[in-house]
């Protein structure tokens, strides 16, 4: 089938896009996920990082929310085909979930780069 390429069909995609993201922001991880970009994003706006730390934070926050609606992908499109218990179904499961965890962890040490030293200059 040949994609729409009129307006209504440019919206409609962003309409199915929306959905996706809802349907994963129904996970605990992800609204975790975004409770921590949100104080990220606080954090920031209080310690007016610069236009270089803003950008750093903003592509974490991107990419672990980003990795979680890949996750959960990846996940409903395992249980689709694998809906039993297989081994390769619980790799690949594993790698996705291990990607997001990775997006995590290098979120915290840069998050922990910008944040780190203005929290103990507060406390000098």
């Amino acid at each position: 089938m040949k994609p729409d390429s009129s307006p209504n069909g440019f919206l409609e995609s962003f309409r199915h896009a929306l959905d996706g993201i809802g349907a994963t922001a129904r996970g605990r991880n992800f609204r975790v996920q975004l409770a921590a970009g949100a104080a990220a994003v606080a954090l920031g706006a209080f310690f007016r990082i610069s236009a270089g730390e803003w950008i750093a934070v903003a592509l974490c926050i991107g990419l672990v929310l980003g990795g979680e609606c890949a996750n959960t992908a990846l996940e409903a499109a395992v249980d689709l085909a694998s809906p039993g218990q297989h081994p390769l179904a619980k790799r690949a499961k594993d790698a996705a979930a291990g990607a997001v965890l990775l997006f995590s962890l290098a979120a915290a040490v840069i998050g922990a780069v910008v944040f780190l030293p203005r929290f103990l200059a507060l406390f000098r």
